[in-house]
């Protein structure tokens, strides 16, 4: 009998220094920022809607609909690489919810934005998500 097969375990990529952003640093990253999940958001429902048309698809066409998809979905991921190099975190798909580190009051909170808002307009606590979000005239920033 054959001892026991152990798998060996994924490589672990050095974990990435978080970044904390002032206000007035996230909102200047906006114009780039709005480029990028604009594609993300577009790919996204674009991606979406490969995969409907795989499911759909009889067996002669599924080959080029699969590769079609793969391309979809790399591309998605190179988008989302690019939002994780400037700094923030892509928090939903369909709306382009970004959250940036920020701080209040001497601890991080995210400051929250939206794909179709002009400014970063509110903020929340890590833990409260999108329902918590508060007006960003209620942010007391400190030192990063």
């Amino acid at each position: 009998m054959p001892g026991p097969q152990f798998l060996a375990p994924k490589p672990v990529s050095p974990s990435r220094r978080v970044r904390r952003f002032t206000l007035a640093q996230a909102n200047r990253t906006l114009p780039l920022v709005r480029r990028i999940v604009s594609d993300i958001v577009r790919v996204h429902r674009d991606v979406r809607n490969m995969q409907i048309a795989i499911q759909a698809a009889g067996a002669k066409d599924q080959a080029a609909a699969q590769t079609a998809l793969d391309r979809g979905l790399d591309s998605l991921q190179t988008y989302v690489d690019e939002l994780v190099e400037i700094g923030c975190e892509l928090k939903d798909f369909n709306s382009g919810l970004v959250d940036f580190i920020g701080r209040h009051d001497g601890h991080d909170v995210c400051l929250c934005w939206k794909l179709g808002e002009e400014t970063i307009c509110y903020w929340h606590e890590i833990a409260a998500g999108f329902a918590g979000r508060q007006p960003v005239v209620t942010l007391r920033e400190t030192e990063l």
